[in-house]
């Protein structure tokens, strides 16, 4: 297997796995923490970085000009966690105890949607 495609399936699990505690112990401990604030970041900087790399691999083996439907979703997950990033911090900052207490619905929506680019880019890369 080549370096540049493990290296981005690895920052890409790191994604998920910092994603997924962020999430899930946001929605546990029933309010939003700095800690979830840091799981949040480092999901979204694993994201990008695999993503990235994922990229320059399909860039430089010349795969396909027209976008999938696995690149669009990807392109919009990363923009969703950047855009549930900074409301996260919002809310952290200037937000209301009940914004806080509720901060985790839409954590789940957000996670939710990011695991579809995850699932097909599995789905893909297993077909090759």
């Amino acid at each position: 297997m080549d370096t540049k495609l493990l290296l981005a399936i690895i920052t890409i699990t790191l994604a998920l796995v910092f994603y997924t505690i962020g999430v899930f112990s946001e929605r546990k401990s029933g309010e939003l923490h700095l800690k979830h604030l840091i799981l949040f970041g480092l999901g979204l900087v694993f994201d990008t970085t695999g993503t990235t790399i994922m990229s320059t691999i399909a860039k430089s083996e010349n795969v396909g000009t027209s976008l999938s439907l696995h690149q669009v979703t990807g392109v919009l997950a990363i923009a969703l966690m950047a855009f549930h990033l900074i409301w996260a911090i919002y809310v952290y900052v200037k937000g209301t105890t009940k914004a806080k207490h509720t901060f985790h619905k839409f954590s789940l929506v957000v996670w939710l949607f990011w695991l579809i680019p995850y699932i097909a880019g599995l789905i893909v890369g297993m077909s090759q």
